[in-house]
């Protein structure tokens, strides 16, 4: 049996971000159930939670397919090892009407709203890299802002299902500041409105 890929000890990786437009193959091999034929997310909750799991994989290839794609990946060593979905806020169907997250204003905001990092990947930064590699996407699509919405562990370690947003430690860390609570919650802890301006 192939052992899974892992993060490797014995020599600092090369690690970079590249973009999910036209990579729909490694996209799903962070996001994809690992089971063949259970449904998964796919990073559909945000986007459009009414397209039906079985045509969810479909729907995200389309995404996949145009620029700007959906969002960013991160390598190590050439081999995918996570995931950031970030895109404009209109591209998300569920924050349009979201009672929990305050739209700000009228800016041309993108968000950073998922994280997924693979088994055996975590625990070695590479959130850092995908939330940098994020605010790179965006700037380079001409993007204002660029917010996300983690959540506020108090210092506390958060699992990986709660984690999924990000901490407002990872986002400080990176230059975002908070601009606003929210009154959603992950993992029973609240989640913030952080922002990073990319224009005057």
């Amino acid at each position: 049996m192939t052992p899974k890929p892992r993060f490797p000890l014995d020599h600092a990786p090369d690690i970079d971000v590249r973009p999910a437009a036209g990579r729909f193959e490694d996209f799903a091999t962070v996001v994809g159930p690992a089971r063949p034929g259970a449904r998964g997310c796919w990073c559909m909750a945000y986007r459009d939670s009414r397209v039906a799991p079985d045509e969810r994989p479909d729907y995200m290839r389309a995404e996949c397919a145009t620029e700007p794609g959906p969002g960013v990946l991160v390598y190590v060593d050439d081999i995918v090892a996570g995931w950031c979905s970030v895109a404009p806020r209109a591209s998300y169907r569920r924050l349009l009407g979201s009672r929990t997250i305050p739209i700000l204003d009228d800016r041309d905001a993108w968000v950073a709203v998922c994280f997924v990092v693979r088994s055996g990947y975590r625990g070695h930064g590479l959130m850092h890299h995908l939330l940098a590699g994020a605010v790179e996407q965006a700037r380079s699509h001409g993007a204002e802002v660029v917010e996300g919405y983690p959540v506020e562990t108090g210092g506390d370690r958060v699992d990986v299902i709660s984690g999924y947003v990000g901490t407002v430690e990872l986002f400080e860390k990176a230059g975002f500041e908070r601009v606003a609570p929210t009154s959603g919650r992950s993992g029973g802890q609240p989640r913030w409105v952080m922002r990073k301006p990319l224009t005057p």
